[in-house]
């Protein structure tokens, strides 16, 4: 075990080590920075309720409604009205259960950036179409496989630490955010609670919570197209392949599910499965699916992913590398 962890932490070194990696960083702390700032600038969004805030709700369902009104008779657009049906519906259950809004704070910050992971995910793939397809670029990779340690073992470390990488950006997003949300918005408290719509309708659930669930929720598709751009890596020892396709397919790979939707074996598509959190919202993409059948879906690409991965890399003749 201590052979392994040292090799995951050569890996890591070489990752960080370079200059790339931390510009990613810096990339990242900009984008956190610049969301905080833009937020300030929308009144909407840091809505600050007072003592009085049953009738502030009242005159905000008013304001809505009068903007579904003219959006009807000037056809507007939809999602436009459909969000501020939901925005009245909320107040409505404030109202009812007696709930006084939470002020916008660091905390749903934070939430908001888990969408921010879809970076994480571009960054990921790019460290991890990287870190075999570089050994194969260099010649490095004679100098790992000369060492009394399996071929098994080092492919593993590298993976490993691609995963490693993937959970520090993770939890750099996630403090960053924390840190500067708190600068800019203030903290909610200790426990703050927020409603939020539900497969069962709205509910008061704790936004901590509900938070940690967000960025969980994001890591399925980010463990899988990291994956993904591994194995394409281990096979064609071409990053740049690997980027490409890992890219593509992240951006893409939702308008593929769309195309096929209307056939019953669409389900069975890697990217049909990846968002999970469809069955918390009640929002199933596709008849026929639950829970389980995408769990054990992602389970068979991840095996295919990695079993492909080691295959070739076992296989693979470095003689005239």
């Amino acid at each position: 075990m201590s052979k392994f962890l040292k090799l995951i932490y050569n890996e890591l070194y070489k990752i960080y080590v370079r200059q790339s990696t931390w510009v990613m960083y810096i990339l990242l702390a900009l984008i956190v920075l610049g969301g905080a700032i833009l937020t300030t600038t929308f009144d909407d969004i840091t809505t600050e309720y007072s003592d009085n805030w049953r009738e502030e709700l009242t005159q905000e369902n008013e304001k809505l409604l009068n903007q579904n009104t003219e959006m009807a008779e000037n056809s507007g657009p939809e999602f436009t009205v459909e969000y501020n049906s939901g925005e009245i519906a909320k107040n409505n259950y404030y109202l009812e259960h007696d709930i006084r809004p939470l002020n916008y704070g660091a905390w749903q910050y934070v939430q908001e950036n888990a969408g921010l992971l879809s970076f994480v995910s571009l960054f990921t793939i790019i460290i991890g179409a990287s870190v075999v397809a570089s050994e194969f670029k260099w010649g490095t990779i004679k100098l790992l496989l000369i060492r009394p340690i399996s071929r098994t073992m080092i492919l593993l470390s590298k993976f490993s630490a691609v995963l490693v990488f993937a959970l520090f950006s993770l939890v750099f997003v996630m403090l960053s955010s924390l840190l500067i949300g708190g600068i800019f918005f203030g903290f909610e408290g200790i426990n703050p609670h927020i409603v939020l719509e539900k497969t069962e309708g709205f509910t008061y659930v704790p936004l901590i919570g509900e938070t940690l669930s967000a960025y969980g929720y994001n890591i399925i598709n980010l463990v899988m197209m990291t994956t993904f751009a591994f194995m394409i890596s281990t096979i064609f020892r071409n990053s740049s392949l690997a980027i490409g396709l890992g890219i593509f397919l992240m951006m893409g790979g939702s308008m593929v599910v769309g195309i096929f939707r209307d056939y019953d074996w669409a389900k069975y598509i890697l990217f049909a499965n990846t968002d999970l959190k469809q069955y918390e919202t009640g929002n199933v993409l596709m008849e026929g699916m639950t829970l389980g059948f995408s769990i054990t879906i992602l389970i068979v690409y991840f095996i295919v992913f990695i079993s492909l991965s080691w295959v070739f890399f076992n296989k693979r003749d470095v003689a005239g590398q």
